[in-house]
């Protein structure tokens, strides 16, 4: 799955969701996309920090983040 397709994906699920905080859209879009992609996801994690902090599912989830805050660019 490419950066810019896990953004559409986290933008939709924040549409659905307006409420929830951006860690919790991230779950939400971990567990939609299933355990491949949540190990897919945790292995990118792994990677770009050279250590797995934590069990799968959060560091899937710490991977979602990182994408989305980094596309989105510095802060005003």
């Amino acid at each position: 799955m490419t950066d810019e397709e896990l953004i559409v994906e986290f933008a939709l699920r924040r549409l659905d969701n307006p409420d929830l905080e951006l860690e919790e859209v991230a779950a939400l879009v971990v567990r939609r996309l299933g355990p491949d992609r949540m190990l897919e996801f945790a292995a990118a994690n792994l990677a770009s920090r050279d250590e797995l902090r934590g069990a799968l599912f959060p560091a899937a989830v710490e991977h979602v983040l990182r994408v989305v805050l980094t596309l989105r660019g510095p802060s005003d």
